[in-house]
């Protein structure tokens, strides 16, 4: 479909303006009824961070995102576009995106005087609708807002108080579409009063000259909260001028953690060897991070970031493959000697408190590695006399939740029925079938009880001495064997 070249052709085609916090508006409630989300690979903020940005967004408000380093705050900010139409006309040659329908500048106005209908027009994508700044302390008004151009002024021999000798700032220059301002506690206060009209009158002002320019713009912030970042802070007025303050936070368990890592880290490398990583192992690459998170050597005030466990898992891989080459493997699996190697990875992302400082960033690093270890192994085997299903099992179990018969804890309850389904004698080799487990060890005969013992019933002894009847079964399990081998005891 041809698009609309004149101002004339625009109004024919039955194009309506509307503003961008309205355009914002209308394509979430449209992406909402028809199930899409428009912010595509953020994982972990289906119920808290997502839902708040979504009222933000219906309400049309200005909003912050307040959180830690690593939390995905400017992805979420530049997954803004997504919600904006593809294109939008606006006067060729302007400065600021004007709308034909409402120019803004006197450059605006005069084009429309003077060519009316035949005023061409130019149609901005939505990539160049939005702009960001890291606030630094060194960004001033004139970046952000504008300045008279006195070079300007004398060329054309103009007023500095003539509306076309200004310089307009990034700001002005993002009219009719999303500015956002990272890090915003590092910007100057005085360079932050500078937003408060901005922000609610909707205008802005070039120095002391009586320009009003009013725009059509939605703006967002983000920033770490005020304990971590000594550098500066929000001004009071400004912070009443900001809607919404949403709140963001890590994943709060380690498959969405690893979710998140697979997404983001170089894995899928062309050249071989192959590095073949198992779930588990992402898993445990998420547990260090999850561990320096509640470190007590390790400043909680400072986050852990997610980029430590992309990191460390890349490193990982890379030490795979230099294993590979020099051995000559074409595909190689990582052990538990390969995650010292990720130690560069978890250093230079970790801020240590005095007394991780006195213990040095790499020993805290190597006790991290070992509390995830420590975790994930008891996770996966609990011990034999806690009375908790293995990892395997329980998934197992919950494959056949519906088959699978509630316990039964009761001492008063004979043997055969307090047993669980998971813990039922398991099977080894038909090599070993027919033979029996004692205290003399394997296929040996059980002596003759004493007399004392068999006075004594079937209490400790007894079970000492009772057979374990093998069946024939293709692959033993270890821990389905000590897993039995405790409930016929306890029983």
């Amino acid at each position: 479909m041809n698009k609309p070249r004149t101002f004339g052709e625009l109004k024919e085609s039955g194009y309506r303006p509307r503003g961008v916090k309205e355009e914002l508006r209308e394509n979430l409630r449209r992406a909402l009824a028809a199930g899409e989300n428009p912010f595509e690979g953020i994982h972990g903020y289906e119920r808290t961070v997502l839902p708040s940005l979504h009222n933000a967004i219906l309400s049309r408000h200005d909003f912050l995102l307040l959180g830690l380093r690593g939390q995905a705050k400017t992805r979420l900010l530049r997954m803004l576009i997504n919600l904006l139409d593809p294109e939008i006309p606006a006067i060729a040659g302007s400065e600021l995106n004007e709308d034909p329908f409402e120019p803004i500048t006197k450059y605006g106005r005069r084009i429309l005087a003077e060519k009316g209908d035949a005023a061409p027009l130019a149609w901005i994508p939505r990539s160049e609708r939005y702009r960001e700044k890291l606030a630094t302390p060194d960004v001033t008004i004139a970046d952000l807002i504008g300045d008279v151009d006195p070079i300007k002024a004398a060329t054309e021999r103009r007023s500095y108080s003539d509306e076309e000798v200004i310089h307009f700032g990034i700001v002005p220059r993002t009219n009719r579409g999303i500015f956002a301002i990272n890090e915003l506690p590092d910007l100057q206060p005085r360079i932050q009063v500078g937003l408060l009209n901005i922000l609610e009158e909707r205008d802005l002002q070039i120095r002391g000259f009586p320009i009003r320019i009013p725009l059509d713009i939605l703006l967002v912030f983000s920033a770490n909260p005020e304990d971590y970042t000594n550098r500066g802070n929000i001004i009071t007025p400004l912070k009443d001028r900001i809607s919404s303050q949403i709140v963001t936070h890590y994943p709060d368990d380690v498959k969405t953690a690893a979710k998140i890592t697979a997404q983001e880290a170089w894995l899928e490398r062309e050249q071989e060897p192959r590095a073949e990583i198992p779930d588990f192992f992402r898993e445990l690459v998420e547990e260090v991070a999850f561990a320096a998170r509640s470190s007590e050597f390790v400043d909680q005030s400072s986050g852990v970031s997610a980029r430590m466990p992309i990191s460390a898992i890349e490193i990982l891989v890379s030490n795979l493959e230099r294993r590979g080459l020099k051995h000559g493997e074409n595909r190689v699996a990582p052990r538990l000697c390969d995650l010292p190697a990720t130690l560069p990875a978890i250093t230079g992302k970790v801020e240590m408190v005095y007394e991780g400082e006195q213990q040095g960033a790499e020993v805290v690093a190597k006790r991290l590695i070992g509390t995830a270890v420590k975790k994930l192994f008891d996770a996966r085997f609990p011990a034999p006399d806690s009375g908790r299903p293995t990892q395997r099992r329980r998934e197992e179990l919950e494959e056949a939740s519906d088959e699978v018969p509630p316990v039964r804890r009761s001492r008063a309850n004979p043997a055969p029925e307090k047993i669980h389904p998971l813990y039922e004698p398991i099977t080894l080799r038909s090599s070993v079938r027919g033979r029996t487990f004692g205290r003399h060890g394997a296929g040996s005969r059980r002596p003759d009880p004493a007399p004392e013992d068999r006075a004594r019933g079937p209490g400790l002894q007894g079970l000492l001495y009772r057979d374990v009847e093998v069946q024939p079964r293709e692959e033993p399990d270890e821990l389905r064997v000590l897993s039995s081998l405790h409930a016929f005891v306890s029983s």
